[in-house]
């Protein structure tokens, strides 16, 4: 990832013909929020440094013992005036590292206390795969991202614990909507549920993926990676993109349900249950995880 940006970030300079700062500030100016991370780079690639001796520099890129330096670009040949990926890393690192304690709190951020539970609770639910927002408690969420309504379906009344979608519903919901699906209330002309009356028989058959990157329809938009086509339009949607672990299980072929502004138009196994029953209606979940 480190390396990807400082990549994006040395192609802005060149396409622009601009100095590597005016690069860093037009990036930016396209990401919503400024991140520290951006000129703590920037002073190692003034230096004209690859983007592999900037990453490794700062630590963000680390080498297991015993284990070959990764890297993403060609390392230096070990030549007359080329003294290899090593020796060129062990120079830069004084040179980047001039303000590495401020990555340092960077990194370790979740050891200021009142960021603690708070990032353990983060840590707990991309762990576990549950909704960070929950409140009563029942694995589903009326907040998209974050393992919310956009990975499973969306909880119609969070602050009831029966509520909840593809639930088995309560009494036919002839009082309320027990399983999120819409349906509930008594047809005056005969006194049948309507629950009963166009789900009986059918129930919900809901659509659950337990899969990898491929289930969670992993996906980084070109227009991020390409100079031409970057602008503040094209990274609008970075905050629910990082929130979704770079995901978007809400336009997948199996679980999706919004029509997709990353491939076209959506049609996924849920959608064609719920046009065949709407008694499906919000009932799927999606729990796949990158690099399972």
């Amino acid at each position: 990832g480190c390396v990807l940006v400082v990549s994006v970030i040395e192609q802005l300079a060149q396409w622009h013909n601009s100095t590597v700062k005016a690069a860093v500030e037009r990036l930016c100016d396209y990401i919503p929020g400024r991140y520290q991370i951006m000129g703590r780079v920037s002073y190692c690639i003034d230096r004209e440094m690859n983007a592999d001796v900037v990453c490794h520099s700062l630590r963000l890129c680390k080498q297991d013992p015993g284990q070959p330096l990764c890297h993403l670009y060609s390392p230096p040949k070990k030549e007359k005036h080329s003294p290899g990926l090593f020796h060129t890393l062990a120079h830069a690192r004084p040179r980047c590292q001039i303000r590495y304690k401020s990555f340092l709190g960077f990194s370790s951020v979740c050891a200021f206390p009142p960021l603690a539970n708070l990032c353990e609770k983060i840590k707990y639910v991309l762990r576990n795969k549950l909704p960070f927002e929950d409140f009563d408690g029942d694995k589903f969420s009326t907040f998209p991202t974050l393992r919310g309504y956009h990975w499973r379906g969306r909880d119609c009344n969070d602050k009831n614990t029966t509520v909840y979608p593809g639930r088995r519903p309560d009494n036919w919901d002839a009082k309320s909507d027990s399983n999120c699906n819409g349906i509930w209330g008594v047809d005056p002309k005969d006194g049948i549920p309507y629950e009963e009356k166009f789900c009986k028989g059918a129930d919900s058959k809901g659509v659950v993926l337990l899969g990898d990157s491929a289930g969670a329809h992993f996906h980084i938009p070109p227009e991020w990676m390409t100079v031409t086509q970057m602008s503040a339009k094209s990274f609008a949607d970075l905050p629910m993109a990082f929130s979704d672990e770079l995901d978007w299980p809400q336009f997948s072929e199996i679980t999706g349900f919004l029509n997709s502004t990353i491939g076209g138009w959506t049609d996924s196994l849920y959608l064609r249950l719920r046009k065949r029953n709407r008694c499906n209606h919000r009932d799927l979940q999606n729990i796949s995880q990158n690099g399972m």
